[in-house]
């Protein structure tokens, strides 16, 4: 499947960037919001990002996401039981 976007010029002159640039921003911020809505594993995140999955997860924190999302009374419990 294909996505068409208009984008202005000027949002690119905005942030710096040519069209090939904002294609692969665009694609990232996609995937790791769906990440983010555990719509996407990890995995098929980063293919959509057109990136292996390692170098996927190293992104997430440019985006502020987390990788591991636990309710806090679940991470407590993993704590305590480490």
């Amino acid at each position: 499947m294909q996505i068409l976007l208009d984008v202005p010029n000027s949002y690119l002159d905005v942030m710096h960037c040519g069209k090939e640039d904002f294609q692969r921003e665009a694609k990232l911020a996609m995937a790791v919001k769906f990440f983010e809505m555990k719509r996407l594993s990890s995995g098929m995140a980063a293919s959509l990002a057109g990136l292996d999955r390692v170098a996927f997860m190293a992104e997430l924190p440019r985006f502020g996401v987390s990788l591991i999302d636990l309710p806090k009374d679940e991470l407590a419990d993993d704590v305590l039981n480490a």
